[in-house]
């Protein structure tokens, strides 16, 4: 759980699971643990759903309550807590180096969804910005599941520069709801509602004032049928939980309740267990803790607090998920596929405005058309060279503050003093291992060429409609002068952006032989999602970058495109024509800048993962790593010539 070395306030005890028994019910926890029988197999990512599909998803409602910390310094403290595609926070603590919170929030867990929550501790000392201090990754489904005689733990709190230092503690509890209990409980806290002398026990006049508020007049006229079941000794009253339980069963069959009573929202009466759980959610979280904020998509944006709410009201931010946070906002949000939630992407807020007001404006391409290409070509020249000079090795450590929880030094080859120059770092190895090959010794399985924000399309109409915005934008002028077979016109396509922060070597989505490498001479747009979502400019067809045909068994023929872009000097191949290499082998790198690797698959050759497809039609890049993987061939193998029977020699 977490780091793997969390330290928790109780022992674990051995449980009997009533196996000795089989007339006995399983305990409320034997049955957590058997609706989460599967949750140890990872399963391919899902996207995003607002609903659950079955009642065989639905594992819980989990209460989690961000209790205190014990920090190294005093300062005004909050916390946040992401999974999926939801981040809440905790108010901000008074000065202190001992924070409490006691804030909670309710979590709807599904075995095949995000399991693993972030919760972040940012420093608020500070007027314009808070400073993430450290952080934990909590496994929800192994934390609900263990055996103990106390809800809460006590997780170690990292420092995000470093996985290794740590700098204070976390005090966070977790209590399930039992999925056969959510109808029942949701019951009696409706129910109570009209429980007006708080006896525990309903007349017929409070429970058809229930109904009538309900505004459901077909259940109006069963209330007296459904009271009577319910008062079995017919004393005129019911206890909650008698009335519970029937208005629960009479929920699955014919629903009382078709409109939220909190938020009015109107309920899919064929989507009854869903409608359970909204109204849970919706009502009061239930313990007299501070509920956590909400409406958050990142730890960072919700660490934004009161400045984040008034730049909103001034129109100045956009956060969203999908193709507006990247075209005209100041932030990009990814889905982080490994973590399976959304993270954002760290860039220089006056690069930012920079870019806008050059590819978002007729203006700024205008200026660009006569004369600013060169400049950029000049300035990339100029930023090689010194990135490339010994001076510039005293640059690598600003660096990796600025992007102190998005670089992991221990997956690094070398250690930091052998790097002599920026670049060095910048093009650095990874250790061994440090990025698995997905399907190692299976040629029909393709995997993610970098480390990257990745789109993918089934073809390129789909990027025109979903990601990429330039008019003149084809297969044809992305491949240059190099024949461009039919196959590939209405082609796969799928686009690897790397940012400055990423491993900046690029490795083969698929394994065979390289046809041919053709450079091709272009200018230097930067490719962030500003440039490639822009109307004014095409980024892809007119960069600089080098095309690649590799030839393959399982998918035919590949097109790999290694593209050039703002400050990048230099595309370097470690491979050559006629080189023959597996899938996952390093192809190449990019020197200083971010840049971007586009595959196209033969129309037919590839079925991709769902997870990548759903998130692209969102207009939402997925965080992904070298080897992961991106689909699999749907071309039949070769047929093996039949034997010669003439040469058979038959055994005894």
């Amino acid at each position: 759980m977490g780091h793997g070395t969390s330290k928790s306030t109780y022992s674990d005890h051995s449980t009997d699971t009533g196996g000795t028994n089989s007339k006995s019910p399983p305990s409320h926890r034997d049955r957590i643990k058997q609706k989460l029988h599967l949750h140890h197999h990872h399963r391919a990512t899902t996207p995003h759903r607002s609903k659950l599909n079955s009642h065989d998803d639905f594992a819980g409602i989990a209460l989690v309550t961000l209790i205190s910390a014990e920090m190294k310094l005093k300062d005004k403290w909050l916390a946040c807590i992401s999974i999926g595609e939801q981040t809440f926070r905790t108010a901000i603590s008074e000065q202190t180096n001992k924070p409490v919170w006691n804030s909670e929030k309710k979590f709807v867990l599904e075995k095949n969804r995000p399991r693993f929550a972030k919760v972040s501790v940012f420093e608020t000392n500070r007027l314009l910005k808070t400073n993430l201090i450290g952080y934990c990754e909590i496994d929800l489904f192994e934390f609900l599941t263990r055996v103990s005689d106390s809800e809460t733990l006590v997780f170690e709190l990292f420092d995000p520069s470093s996985s290794n230092t740590l700098v204070g503690k976390i005090s966070i509890s977790c209590s399930v709801e039992d999925p056969i209990e959510t109808e029942k409980s949701f019951a009696r806290r409706i129910l109570s509602i009209v429980d007006y002398n708080g006896d525990g026990k309903l007349s017929l006049s409070e429970f058809s004032e229930l109904v009538d508020a309900f505004g459901n007049q077909l259940a109006a006229r069963k209330k007296e049928e459904l009271f009577k079941a319910a008062d079995e000794n017919g004393d005129g009253v019911v206890s909650m939980d008698e009335l519970a339980t029937l208005l629960a069963l009479q929920q699955e069959k014919e629903p009382l309740i078709n409109c939220c009573p909190v938020c009015g929202e109107l309920l899919e009466i064929s989507d009854k267990l869903n409608s359970v759980i909204h109204m849970s959610l919706c009502f009061d979280e239930g313990t007299g803790n501070q509920v956590m904020t909400g409406g958050f998509l990142t730890d960072k944006q919700a660490s934004y607090g009161w400045m984040f709410k008034l730049s909103e009201w001034a129109h100045v931010l956009s956060y969203g998920v999908g193709l507006n946070s990247g075209s005209s906002a100041s932030h990009i949000v990814v889905f982080d596929r490994k973590k399976r939630r959304l993270v954002e992407e760290i860039i220089d807020g006056k690069i930012i405005l920079s870019m806008r007001a050059i590819y978002q404006s007729k203006v700024g391409l205008g200026i660009m058309d006569k004369g600013a290409k060169e400049i950029l070509q000049s300035i990339s020249e100029k930023q090689g060279k010194k990135m490339n000079s010994v001076e510039s090795a005293k640059d690598i450590p600003a660096f990796l503050e600025f992007f102190k929880d998005q670089i992991n030094l221990a997956e690094v080859k070398y250690p930091l003093d052998h790097f002599k120059t920026f670049n060095e770092f910048f093009i650095r190895e990874l250790k061994p291992g440090a990025r698995p090959i997905v399907g190692v010794g299976r040629d029909d399985v393709a995997v993610c060429a970098a480390d990257c924000r990745l789109m993918a399309f089934r073809t390129a109409e789909e990027s025109l409609r979903f990601w990429i915005k330039g008019k003149k934008f084809s297969i044809q002028g992305l491949l240059g002068n190099i024949p461009c077979p039919n196959a590939f016109i209405d082609g796969t396509l799928v686009i690897f952006r790397l940012a400055p922060q990423d491993y900046h070597r690029f490795h083969f989505p698929v394994s065979g032989t390289i046809e041919q490498i053709v450079h091709i001479p272009g200018s230097l747009y930067t490719v962030n999602p500003i440039a490639v979502n822009s109307k004014y400019c095409n980024v892809f067809t007119e960069n600089k970058r080098a095309v690649s045909i590799i030839s393959t068994a399982d998918f035919g023929k590949v097109a790999f495109v290694a593209i050039g872009a703002t400050m990048v000097g230099s595309i370097t191949f470690t491979k050559k024509k006629g080189d023959y290499a597996q899938k996952g082998d390093e192809f190449g790198y990019f020197s200083f800048g971010g840049s971007t690797v586009i595959c196209v698959f033969e129309k037919g050759s590839i079925a991709l993962d769902e997870d990548l497809l759903a998130n692209s039609e969102r207009s939402l890049e997925t965080l992904v790593s070298v080897g992961m993987q991106l689909g699999v061939s749907v071309k039949k193998r070769t047929e093996l010539p039949s034997p010669d029977i003439t040469r058979c020699v038959l055994g005894s």
